[in-house]
């Protein structure tokens, strides 16, 4: 199983509805062929960019992470659409499965899919426990302080 992370800047002057539609259609395309669980998504709203893109400023961020059976991510036909949507400033897709086995941390190996409800949220949330990236951000400042007590120690 891979992981990916999709993160769409939409131009600021597209409305909300207009926004979740555009998501609903990345979603689409995502899960059509089969094979691809999207585990969640993220609106982080209106935020400014580090750079003027065509004369704007700020950019509608959006986030999906999603996990797909090896070589079943439709990722090529996904990013396409995007290139030729007018209202897209940015996207940037990355797998993140790479990273942590680079890193030598486990690859989570059970996919927890995305959760419509919002009162069965914190159970899905209480079975997840934070994903392998924030258990790993989460263990570094440990890891760090127990380098800086050997320190002292000696």
């Amino acid at each position: 199983m891979r992981t990916y992370e999709l993160v769409v800047v939409y131009d600021p002057r597209v409305a909300d509805d207009e926004v979740a539609a555009l998501t609903g259609e990345v979603r689409n395309l995502l899960t059509a062929p089969g094979g691809v669980t999207i585990t969640k998504t993220e609106v982080w709203g209106r935020r400014r960019l580090a750079y003027e893109i065509g004369k704007v400023n700020e950019g509608k961020y959006v986030v999906l992470f999603f996990a797909a059976e090896d070589g079943r991510a439709p990722v090529a036909e996904v990013e396409r659409r995007l290139v030729q949507n007018d209202r897209v400033l940015r996207f940037l897709t990355t797998r993140t499965d790479l990273g942590l086995k680079r890193a030598g941390l486990p690859i989570p190996t059970e996919v927890v899919p995305e959760v419509e409800s919002e009162a069965a949220a914190p159970a899905a949330g209480a079975v997840a426990a934070g994903t392998a990236v924030e258990q790993a951000a989460a263990a570094e400042p440990a890891a760090e302080q127990a380098d800086e007590a050997v320190g002292e120690e000696e």
